[in-house]
């Protein structure tokens, strides 16, 4: 891992002035700090806040960027605009990604910075991850892929470097929660945000509320789901949902998993994008 975090810095390095398309999460966090590190204040963050992600995760992101002491940029969007997002293609990710990038690019070039990098790891290569052909048309670069870094060495390194972020769960967009074909809206983003802040209050970090129109279908590790079923904290928690709109409270017996409603997918659909590094 030292010699890849060596590979990283010496690859940020030879960049003159880039643009870091910043999330809050650990690989764009990791990444921005070393940039921040390496280059100072020839790196500029960008975030897009938005109504599809956690207004605590726009905090977060805000006050670390902060503490980095780079320029950050806050681009308010609404990708519910973006022509076909609502109607929650299989593709989704990519519409969501290009217009993220549509946005850095522009400010970049506004700033005269030659490069816009984002936190891809070498496992997202192997997911079904529509943006990444976002931004192969874009030109990003991915300089945690390109330092041959996983998701677990990141998380490793971030403790090392004393980032916060480093055991913080994946937080994906709350469009996430909806299964493709699913209609979009703001009202439902806000249920299911809100929804997962109960669980939260309540002390699961790892947790997704997946959006079945009148049902909640709750995901924690299998390991938590005895506390989640402890009373009152069941009844609590089945009272704050129906409350936020939602008929049936569920909860998944598989537990957490990233990515579950991708399993509705028809396999061929699910292509992995390819490792350029492997042989």
């Amino acid at each position: 891992m030292d010699d890849k975090l060596a590979k990283l810095r010496s690859i940020v390095r030879g960049m003159d002035r880039v643009m870091v398309a910043y999330s809050g999460g650990v690989d764009s966090t990791f990444l921005l700090r070393v940039v921040s590190e390496e280059i100072g204040n020839r790196a500029v963050a960008l975030t897009i806040r938005s109504p599809t992600a956690a207004e605590d995760e726009f905090a977060d992101a805000e006050a670390m960027a902060r503490s980095f002491g780079v320029e950050h940029l806050v681009v308010d969007s609404n990708e519910l605009t973006i022509p076909g997002y609502a109607a929650n293609p299989v593709n989704r990710c990519y519409l969501c990604k290009d217009n993220l990038f549509v946005v850095c690019e522009a400010e970049a070039t506004r700033r005269g910075i030659p490069v816009v990098l984002d936190g891809v790891n070498l496992d997202d290569l192997g997911d079904y991850r529509p943006g990444l052909k976002a931004a192969e048309e874009h030109m990003v670069r991915h300089p945690l892929v390109e330092a041959e870094l996983r998701k677990q060495e990141i998380r490793e390194l971030s403790r090392a470097l004393g980032l916060s972020t480093w055991d913080k769960p994946a937080s994906p967009c709350l469009s996430s929660r909806f299964p493709y074909g699913t209609t979009i809206t703001l009202e439902r983003l806000s249920s299911v945000g809100n929804a997962e802040k109960v669980l939260r209050e309540h002390g699961f970090r790892n947790c997704r509320v997946r959006f079945h129109e009148q049902v909640a279908r709750i995901e924690v590790p299998v390991d938590d789901l005895p506390r989640l079923l402890e009373e009152p904290r069941r009844s609590e928690i089945v009272a704050a949902l129906k409350a936020l709109g939602f008929l049936y409270v569920t909860v998944d017996l598989q537990g957490f998993r990233s990515g579950s409603l991708n399993e509705a997918l028809r396999p061929e659909a699910i292509v992995p994008n390819r490792d350029p590094l492997a042989s």
